[in-house]
């Protein structure tokens, strides 16, 4: 898809998001929508050696209601960044590639963002790097009403929706290709097939 793709903010989303995100020539991502809980905006899913993993960023309880997701601020009264990584480690240190990306990734969770976009548009750059996908990034400055324009997928990757994106099976750590988890956090990918992710998308 050439042109303007419209995406919320995500942390470490799933490949689907990279694969909307690599078609297009420029991203919006929305800054001025109310946050939402239960979605990709401050959660995601890794592979553990039990089956999915949720990974979620705690925000503070009173920027829930009517308050633009630009202004959401990350909780750190809770050791969810010691959690996050230790999981990855855990789940993915067997990986072929996981030594080659994870530090950067870290370092990036480690920096005590005051913000959960700043932290989400930090980490979706790194990525876009690590895929050596070129697109250019800006925040929408007025909110704009959900519609059905097929490059509007702010409201269409999410947790609750059956995704309907097939991606092209590869290696899991944890699983074969006949026991394949889709949905999962583009973290998945990269450090299962390295430099070859892009092809994936």
């Amino acid at each position: 898809m050439k042109g303007k793709i419209l995406v919320s903010t995500a942390y470490l989303p799933p490949i689907e998001y990279f694969a909307k995100v690599s078609q297009a020539d420029e991203i919006q991502i929305e800054a001025e929508e109310n946050f939402l809980k239960q979605t990709y905006r401050n959660r995601c899913y890794i592979l553990s050696a039990h089956g999915t993993q949720l990974l979620t960023v705690p925000v503070h309880s009173d920027s829930y209601h009517k308050t633009n997701i630009k202004d959401i601020k990350i909780d750190y009264s809770k050791r969810w960044q010691q959690v996050h990584l230790r999981a990855m480690v855990a789940s993915y240190n067997s990986s072929p590639f996981f030594e080659y990306y994870f530090e950067n990734i870290e370092k990036i969770i480690s920096k005590n963002h005051k913000f959960l976009l700043e932290q989400n548009t930090e980490l979706t750059l790194s990525i876009l790097k690590m895929l050596k996908i070129e697109n250019k990034i800006f925040y929408s400055s007025v909110f704009k009403p959900v519609t059905d324009e097929a490059n509007d997928f702010r409201y269409k990757i999410s947790p609750k929706i059956n995704s309907q994106f097939a991606i092209k099976k590869y290696p899991q750590v944890f699983n074969n290709i006949e026991l394949f988890n889709p949905g999962l956090s583009i973290l998945d990918l990269i450090f299962n097939m390295g430099p070859e992710s892009v092809n994936y998308l």
